[in-house]
């Protein structure tokens, strides 16, 4: 089902529904009814049950469960108010949701649910138990046509290959922590700033490193790990700092004498490896042990996702965010709430319409068409950090362009040498005030752009060069509270601006910081103090 699909048959059971709803007698039949005819579920038996016992202090009732997703419903007849507290049979006043979470704790914690539900028939109360003390969302049944997509969590297990890309992010992250944290000991002066910012441009660039060989940019599996293999500990310093030069100079300026393992890495461009002046200190066996054999021999990089691992690598080494033992991420399910109403649901339905175009001429040079329009949109986040809002968002378009160019050529390779892709990650553009996180997004934009080539390889049946980078991600290190934002983008090139704005408390601000709010918000009244 095509999302104007899906949007009709939304549409149509808020209609089938309207002004029905009887707790006892419906409420299986609207959830079937909403799965099945909405969502595409096909065995409805084997994906919801209904009034699964749990043992209170008396035996009650679940009213539904989705285990595949981990949903638990807690459904009411029409008219009832969600939000204020129902008599139950033990005597005690509860609200729809705290029933619910009175069931969650008799269960075993694996099936503890991740979102509980209450529902009326014309109102849904969702609960996001990743956030317990956080406001649900609140959806009606008439708007459903519209909102169809913010239900969608019940169907989706998360995909196994976003789970998959989660933990490879995850486990890349804790190896890049350790690599870090083995490297700092090896510094003459661990807590200076330059030495943190060389060691984390140093991490930037082994990742690159990683990434590359797994990925095959390199040319060759674990290139990388094979090369640093060749040198005894005390020699690795050396051998990157070689590399790293290799890697900055295109093939023709390079040393024609210099060693043929060498002088087999490709220029990469892009201004990763161009600055030679950073810090690097000696090499120990743990270092090199953690490098070759855990994070190049023993570990696929190919996978990980660069909107997750962008957020993880920037949280693991930037040491404002070690020290207050945070992790500032948006996950990508949170990210698609804010830019798929902003503008994917509608390129997805633009492209669905233009799939049903029965002329095959018609059809392409719309598709065409349409390919122009997504390599003409503009896109800016100003507190960008580290850029998974803006790598997210380009995934989303290569994605649909992908779809364009399958529709257009049917799989047939494209012959000529000529490269089809429109969309470029030139399109994106961020403010960060830290400089280790502008690295990590130009990066995570990188390593993107690289997937989503090998994703169009596999579409057009051709080879793609990646290396030299290419396209450049406008990303400027910059209080976004204090520059001009059309120094970064013009107004008129401008088509969407987006991202999660970095919300600190007055009390956890510094002097700085109050002192840009308020020249921000001069004259307005606020209930809190900056003083």
């Amino acid at each position: 089902m095509n999302e104007k699909e899906q949007k009709k048959a939304a549409k149509d059971f808020a209609q089938r529904w309207q002004g029905k709803g009887y707790e006892k007698g419906q409420s299986q039949q609207f959830w079937i009814d909403l799965l099945v005819n909405v969502y595409g579920v096909e065995d409805i038996a084997g994906f919801i049950s209904f009034e699964d016992q749990v043992h209170l202090d008396h035996t009650s009732f679940i009213d539904g469960y989705i285990r595949s997703t981990r949903v638990m419903i807690e459904q009411k007849s029409i008219g009832k108010d969600l939000r204020k507290p129902i008599k139950q049979s033990d005597g005690s006043l509860l609200t729809p949701f705290q029933q619910a979470k009175r069931y969650v704790t008799e269960l075993p914690l694996s099936q503890h649910p991740r979102w509980i539900i209450t529902c009326n028939f014309e109102e849904f109360l969702v609960y996001d138990m990743e956030k317990p003390n956080g406001e649900p969302e609140q959806i009606f049944l008439k708007d459903l046509a519209k909102d169809f997509y913010r239900l969608q969590f019940l169907v989706e297990t998360g995909s196994e290959m976003l789970k998959k890309e989660m933990e490879i992010s995850l486990k890349a992250g804790e190896l890049v922590g350790k690599l870090y944290d083995a490297i700092l000991k090896q510094y003459k002066n661990p807590e200076s700033p330059e030495t943190l910012k060389s060691l984390n441009m140093l991490c930037v660039r082994l990742v690159f490193c990683l990434y590359a060989e797994d990925s095959e940019i390199f040319g060759k599996h674990r290139m990388f790990g094979q090369y640093l293999s060749h040198f005894q500990p005390k020699d690795v310093r050396k051998a990157l700092i070689e590399l790293f030069q290799v890697l900055d100079t295109k093939p023709e300026d390079r040393d024609p004498y210099m060693d043929d393992d060498l002088a087999a890495f490709p220029y990469v461009n892009g201004g990763l490896f161009a600055d030679e002046n950073i810090e690097i200190p000696r090499f120990t066996d743990e270092i090199v042990g953690l490098l070759i054999n855990g994070a190049s021999e023993n570990f696929d990089w190919a996978d990980i996702s660069p909107t997750i691992f962008g957020a993880v690598f920037e949280s693991t080494l930037n040491p404002e965010t070690r020290r207050s033992g945070g992790m500032h991420y948006t996950s990508i399910e949170n990210i698609h709430k804010v830019i798929d109403p902003l503008f994917l649901d509608d390129l997805k339905t633009e492209f669905a319409e233009i799939c049903e175009t029965k002329v095959d001429k018609t059809r392409k040079a719309k598709l065409e068409q349409f390919r122009d329009k997504l390599a003409s949109l503009t896109f800016l986040d100003p507190a960008c950090g580290s850029g998974n809002f803006l790598t997210e968002t380009y995934i989303s378009l290569r994605r649909l362009e992908n779809k364009a160019l399958e529709a257009i050529h049917g799989g047939q390779m494209i012959l000529g040498g000529v490269i089809p892709i429109k969309v470029g990650i030139g399109q994106f553009y961020g403010i960060e005030i830290n400089d280790f996180a502008v690295t990590v997004a130009k990066t995570a934009l990188w390593i993107a752009e690289s997937q989503m080539m090998h994703e169009t390889e596999e579409i057009i049946h051709a080879d793609l060069d990646f290396l030299p980078l290419k396209s450049y991600a406008n990303i400027v290190e910059e209080n976004s509270l204090r520059i001009d934002w059309e120094s970064v983008v013009p107004k008129d090139k401008l088509s969407y601006i987006m991202g999660n704005p970095p919300f600190v408390g007055a009390r956890l601000m510094n002097s700085e910081q109050k002192s840009d709010v308020l020249k921000i918000f001069d004259g307005v009244k606020n209930n809190g103090n900056l003083d």
